[in-house]
């Protein structure tokens, strides 16, 4: 049995990117470890949604627990930074937020856990979070030292194929699953994950992907019954989430591993 420890930026952002691998894991036998930099506290929330009273930041948190039972993490860990918004935003300078963090104090926190765990494969983000977040590119920069600092020498970068997702939203505007308005990057200036050349690892997770949908419901503030991942069907859901991308770096060129716990 290996550890697979999954770094990520907010609750909600391990279903989106490694639920995947985090349950197959699981079910290979490995121990999986779910460490969140935030609480989410500057997340978008439907009004009325929250109890009076109710902070955001608990609530994500209790969604970020449920979620990683339903996915079979054993131990969840908060780095206690502060939400940083959109890059751009006014959140962005707080100092408390994981933008603003010193990256050598954040990695040794992180460190410490790769330790305990005596972890054998640590997933982070690619170098621009995905499509630019502040909080998803601390991630990378984070966890590629603290991989250092903890001599973990497997990390890989979950990131998105630009191709594929692209075919993915051409197709979801044409069956009436997202409005044109709500696809994420245009084609001429696409800035969303990665080129499929530069990705070196494809899991196919077909096998995990209700578990996956069901760690999504676990989180109902920030993914709605009525949004497109929840909305579409079955065979959509399956075609556009059935497969995790990762980079490792000094792999390659191209796609030369389909398991992150492989030999493990």
């Amino acid at each position: 049995m290996a550890t697979l420890v999954t770094f990520h930026a907010h609750p909600d952002d391990e279903c989106l990117r490694t639920a995947g691998v985090m349950r197959k894991a699981v079910e290979d036998g490995h121990r999986v470890v779910l460490v969140v930099a935030t609480r989410g506290e500057v997340g978008e929330v439907p009004d009325g949604f929250l109890a009076e009273g109710e902070k955001l930041e608990d609530r994500r948190v209790q969604e970020a627990h449920a979620a990683a039972k339903i996915l079979g993490v054993e131990r969840v860990e908060f780095l206690g930074y502060r939400d940083s918004g959109m890059m751009g935003e006014a959140t962005n300078d707080d100092p408390a937020c994981f933008w603003q963090a010193d990256v050598e104090a954040a990695a040794a926190q992180l460190a410490a856990i790769l330790r305990e765990e005596s972890a054998s494969v640590l997933t982070v983000y690619d170098d621009n979070g995905d499509y630019g977040h502040p909080d998803h590119i601390q991630v990378h920069r984070v966890g590629v030292r603290a991989a250092e600092l903890a001599g973990t020498a497997r990390v890989f970068q979950a990131t998105f194929n630009r191709e594929f997702m692209q075919r993915g939203f051409d197709a979801a505007v044409e069956q009436g699953l997202m409005p044109p308005e709500a696809r994420p990057n245009p084609p001429e200036n696409v800035e969303f994950g990665k080129p499929e050349a530069e990705i070196t690892a494809a899991v196919d997770v077909t096998k995990y992907v209700d578990v996956k949908r069901a760690a999504m419901r676990a989180h109902p503030s920030q993914i709605s019954e009525d949004t497109f991942m929840l909305a579409m069907p079955d065979d959509a859901f399956a075609f556009a989430f059935g497969t995790e991308w990762y980079i490792r770096a000094g792999q390659g060129p191209g796609i030369t591993e389909t398991d992150l716990m492989a030999g493990l």
